[in-house]
């Protein structure tokens, strides 16, 4: 359902600002009798220039009296185009082909490992938290912070992978679209740190990967674009347009919001994870998003209501993982695989580092 949902807010023709024709980016224009030269007149070297002119302006002038005669009420509702920012999602491509190649090479070089241990088709969790995945007793301890960003790069399995690059690719591209490469990859980025940070202080002994908390971030950025704008004019056709998509995502998002929250506490889910990317993506994308309100006054005020209580939140989050000495994540998972072989009995060491920083072959 979430990865759906984009197909019902793309039900006006979508056009690209760049190419857009008078406002109405991308709208196709009216096809008129094409001219031919017939085979005698085309071999005929010397015939005077003038007459295809004439042929031209007769065209021009056909074209421009059956334009006339149209109803402009019935072309402007046939040419219902949403402008959006860009052609493609271009982060929302890059990311996923990133996260697609590192899962393959990681069962490439880790092992897959049996479904009981998991069920998402994938490798052993000590290849996740050796590649990257989110481990609080490194990130708090051994100073390893780049641990909050990298989880998004990294999937549990294949039907982890295809689940977050489904809605990335078709909802997030079309977020992109809208939005512009940079906003989306402002809102996609704190959304992970955020979400990582979550995780940490609520899930201390687990290692979690994945970039579903990012897309959840997406969500939250686009509920504030839906606050922020609400207000806004309905003048123009693209106002009227602009306004109708967003609610309509609204709504969805809503939906997809709500779905994906139910599913959060099964069990190899990471519920704080799609919680603080949620909340990461609403109020960054408060900052980002006012500046595409009109009025100054209150686009001054979002951006620094969005701003502020951004950076507060972060600040305090990152105080209470760091300094508190409240959170107090497992000693085992140092060594993630012996913390595993305590539960599985199958359980094989393929992808740790030995004592030297060397990997372990698995021989």
């Amino acid at each position: 359902m979430i990865s759906a949902f984009v197909k019902s807010v793309q039900s006006p023709r979508v056009g690209d600002s760049n190419n857009s024709n008078n406002g109405r980016g991308g709208s196709s224009t009216r096809s008129f009798p094409s001219v031919s030269v017939s085979d005698d007149e085309s071999r005929d070297a010397d015939a005077p220039t003038s007459h295809y002119l004439e042929m031209e302006t007769a065209n021009k002038k056909y074209n421009s009296r059956n334009t006339q005669e149209e109803d402009p009420q019935q072309v402007e509702d046939e040419e219902e185009v949403y402008i959006v920012s860009q052609r493609l999602g271009y982060c929302s491509i890059l990311f996923s082909l990133v996260q697609t190649v590192i899962l393959i090479i990681m069962m490439w070089q880790c092992g897959v490992a049996p479904l009981s241990i998991n069920p998402m088709v994938g490798p052993y969790p000590d290849a996740l938290s050796e590649w990257g995945g989110k481990n609080a007793i490194n990130i708090l301890e051994d100073g390893e912070w780049w641990r909050l960003v990298t989880p998004i790069l990294l999937h549990a399995g294949v039907i982890h992978l295809i689940c977050n690059i489904a809605v990335q690719l078709e909802t997030g591209a079309f977020f992109e679209r809208e939005w512009g490469s940079v906003n989306w990859l402002i809102v996609y980025l704190t959304s992970a740190v955020g979400s990582s940070i979550l995780s940490t202080i609520c899930m201390p002994n687990s290692v979690s990967v994945g970039s579903s908390g990012a897309v959840m971030g997406l969500f939250g950025g686009k509920l504030a674009e839906v606050i922020c704008r609400c207000c806004e004019a309905t003048k123009t056709k693209q106002q009227q347009i602009g306004h109708e998509v967003r609610k309509e995502q609204l709504g969805a998002v809503l939906c997809s919001v709500a779905l994906v929250m139910a599913f959060s506490f099964i069990p190899y889910v990471d519920w704080a994870a799609h919680l603080g990317g949620l909340v990461a993506g609403l109020l960054v994308g408060f900052a980002v998003f006012s500046c595409k309100i009109h009025t100054i006054t209150w686009r001054l005020l979002w951006f620094l209501v969005g701003f502020t209580v951004t950076l507060v939140c972060f600040i305090m989050a990152l105080q209470y993982m760091y300094v508190s000495g409240e959170i107090e994540p497992a000693e085992e998972l140092r060594d993630v695989c012996g913390y595993y072989q305590q539960f599985f009995e199958d359980y094989e060491c393929k992808c740790m580092r030995d004592e030297n920083g060397g990997g372990n072959s698995g021989d």
